[in-house]
């Protein structure tokens, strides 16, 4: 079942999930403000950048506006959302992508520009209206360009050419100082009629929203900072209220808001909130909306709308690798996905792989592969020459899995059917809102389309734990492999300088240059000693360090699983004590594996090992056993092992044994024997004993019965394990 998405094979059913998309409307083109390395010649997203710089090689980035295909994800937001109730995740990755798709209920609120223009706004506080002192666009708002007065260009233009350079992290999450410009231009309030100052600032960004917020500095702590930094008006329209069970307010809390002096983002009652044909003094937040929303939809002025944190996806890249998206564009504007039998599209061989410097991925330069006369329309076209990211391949790779050889389908509905959903994914938590946000958007449009029979794919997730391992950097946060780097002590020295470099434990990582070949380890203990280390390490949902030492214990422990199996005390013999064991063993193992506690199971073996080794021989239908319960864990070796011991049938096929219920319990129990709850003795006997036959054995034992001088007031018991004499004296 070995599938490769990078595959022509593979990225042809890619290719043709995206005409789907493209049918439905999902797929569309847009000019959009990406991040452009000129340095690299390529798109980096935002996880790639880190203080406005590259994080490989520490170069500068521009915001660039660039021809990108989107998908319209936020089609499927609120499917998203509510479908999350379908599926046995992790509360954390349910929460994680619920504030990511971020359904907010608010209104739409127009407002007039003194240019004739139209400003929208999206705000959930309605009920502050009337506090709303200024209006803020994003930089690359088109109005911008429209409305700023001309002796404010400079002072704009300088600026949004500053704000290009900041990706949207910097700009929002990373910024502790709010920063913006008068553009010169005035708004009109929708129900005062007052002038509003139009200001641009780089909080505000032009892909979320409208690209414009209104500012209620009196009662949203960020526009509070922007107008105190810009001594911008502060008009105070809701009276703070205590929540309910909390104490009262301080008078001087109250007087401090009441002047503009302290920002009051709670709810309340409604003040200096009045108008002509709106008035919602004395309304609670809740009915102030409700009012508001009225009378916008009465006025033409806007009303109530359901927003979204999630953005439509950015779905191409400037890149050689990657599928090339399967449209034609006509000389006349139109467009044509192509047709499954011409599937899969290859890109053409090219000499050098950068982008162009107008950002143009490779093969846009190979005008003998771009520009073509589309042979079922006989009409001159151009190939669409970016690419798709490399989410799109990951996508749907679990659909293929179930059908990997079909060259007439993606997949068969038969074997669909019989294998969705997946019914346990294992994989990191940082895929939380990418990999498995994106597969489940794709998902429900096949089921839309009639594709797939579920609505979710990933019935339950699993979140395993990262690898840690130490990694090198030098003082210009390059990252140094393992073999360039020289332990001197407690000091860790860069050969080829003998510059001292940090180290640090972190996330196992190709980019950190910390990776641990798997080949290497492979090459000297085996894969099934890698498999097993890699499993015992620790709780799969824990982070655990990588200590090449624990491999090794691990291949031990093989090795002595090995020598046991092959030892010339193997017998036909069979024996009680080895029985125990070996049922034991398979109980425990069974009961780990579907709690995925791999690390206990493997603890278990080890602890199998000792006790077994210890028999006067070793009975081989318990050694079958063992092996059946290590196979999971260290398949070829346990194979090897189970062909050595006599059995014909491949191990792989074998059913998991079926354990006697006798064998899982002792005949004997110990019973602890205490006083006042301190232990004072214990005795080995009988399972099922009598609270009356502990007492007295207890009361015969000169170490308990000197402990029991006084009065008895009452005996504790709890069958086959604690007696509890509480003693008065």
């Amino acid at each position: 079942r070995e599938i490769a998405t990078s595959d022509p094979s593979y990225y042809k059913w890619t290719q043709w999930i995206f005409t789907k998309l493209y049918e439905r409307g999902l797929a569309y083109e847009s000019e959009m403000l990406v991040n452009y390395c000129p340095d690299l010649g390529t798109v980096l997203a935002n996880e790639e950048i880190e203080n406005g710089l590259s994080k490989e090689g520490g170069h500068p980035i521009e915001r660039r506006p660039l021809r990108q295909w989107m998908l319209k994800i936020t089609a499927y937001a609120d499917r998203l959302l509510d479908d999350l109730d379908l599926v046995d995740w992790p509360e954390s990755i349910k929460k994680l992508q619920a504030n990511w798709i971020g359904r907010r209920e608010g209104h739409e609120i127009l407002f007039t520009l003194e240019s004739g223009d139209t400003c929208a706004v999206f705000t959930n506080r309605a009920d502050t209206l009337f506090g709303v002192t200024y209006l803020v666009l994003a930089p690359e708002n088109a109005l911008v360009e429209k409305i700023t007065k001309a002796e404010c260009k400079q002072a704009v233009s300088q600026y949004r050419a500053e704000t290009a350079k900041k990706s949207d992290l910097t700009r929002t999450e990373l910024a502790t100082v709010k920063t913006g410009v008068f553009t010169g231009a005035y708004a009109l309030h929708p129900a005062t009629n007052e002038r509003l100052p139009i200001w641009i600032g780089d909080y505000v960004l032009n892909s979320y929203g409208t690209g414009a917020v209104m500012g209620v500095p009196a009662h949203d702590e960020r526009d509070f900072e922007y107008a105190i930094r810009f001594s911008l008006p502060i008009k105070p329209v809701i009276h703070p209220i205590a929540s309910p069970g909390e104490a009262p307010l301080s008078s001087s809390t109250v007087a401090q808001v009441l002047a503009g002096k302290l920002c009051w983002g709670e709810e309340g009652t409604c003040i200096g909130s009045s108008a002509d044909g709106l008035i919602l003094n004395g309304l609670s937040p809740e009915g102030a909306r409700r009012k508001v929303g009225e009378w916008l939809l009465a006025v033409g002025k806007g009303g109530p709308k359901v927003n979204y944190k999630l953005r439509h996806w950015l779905f191409s890249r400037q890149r050689y690798w990657g599928e090339p998206i399967p449209i034609l564009h006509f000389e006349d504007g139109t467009k044509r996905a192509l047709s499954l039998d011409e599937l899969p599209l290859l890109p053409p061989q090219v000499e050098e792989y950068r982008p162009t410097p107008e950002g143009l991925s490779p093969i846009a330069a190979v005008k003998e592969w771009v520009e073509i006369v589309d042979p079922k329309t006989g009409k001159r076209a151009r190939r669409e020459t970016n690419t798709m990211p490399q989410w799109a391949g990951s996508c749907w790779y679990y659909l293929r899995f179930c059908d990997p050889q079909n060259k007439e389908a993606a997949w068969s509905a038969d074997k669909e059917r019989r294998y969705l959903p997946v019914d346990l994914y294992v994989g990191g938590a940082e895929h939380a809102v990418l990999h498995l946000l994106y597969a489940r958007f794709w998902h429900k449009v096949l089921f839309d389309c009639g594709l797939v029979s579920t609505k979710e794919p990933f019935a339950k997730l699993f979140n395993q734990g990262l690898v840690l391992h130490r990694s090198y950097r030098r003082t210009n946060g390059a990252y140094l492999t393992v073999d360039e780097v020289t332990h001197e002590g407690e000091r860790y020295i860069y050969t080829k300088t003998g510059e001292e470099v940090h180290s640090q434990i972190e996330k196992m990582s190709k980019s950190k240059l910390n990776v641990v070949t798997p080949d290497e380890v492979i090459a000297e203990y085996g894969a099934d000693a890698l498999r097993l280390y890699e499993m015992f390490m620790g709780p799969l949902e824990k982070e655990k360090p990588w200590n090449t030492d624990g491999v090794t214990g691990c291949y031990r422990f093989l090795t002595r699983f090995y020598d046991l199996a092959t030892s010339d005390k193997v017998t036909d013999v069979e024996d009680r004590r080895a029985t125990r064991f070996a049922a034991r063993l398979v109980d425990y193992v069974g009961r780990a594996i579907e709690t995925l506690q791999f690390n206990t199971a493997i603890a278990k073996m080890m602890e199998f090992i000792n006790d077994f080794s210890k028999l006067e021989t070793y009975p081989r239908a318990s050694l079958v056993m063992a092996t059946q319960a290590i196979a999971p864990f260290a398949p070829h070796l346990a194979e090897e092992v189970w062909q050595l011991l006599g059995q014909t049938a491949p191990l792989i096929d074998a059913p998991w044994p079926a354990v006697r219920p006798e064998d899982l319990y002792d005949e004997s129990a110990t019973y602890v024997v205490q006083v006042n709850g301190k232990m004072r003795g214990r005795f080995e006997l009988p399972k099922d004993q009598s609270k009356e036959r502990i007492i007295e054995l207890a009361k015969k034992d000169p170490n308990i019965s000197r402990h029991l001088e006084g009065r008895i007031e009452s005996v504790v018991f709890v069958p086959n394990r604690l007696l509890n004499f509480v003693v008065k004296p």
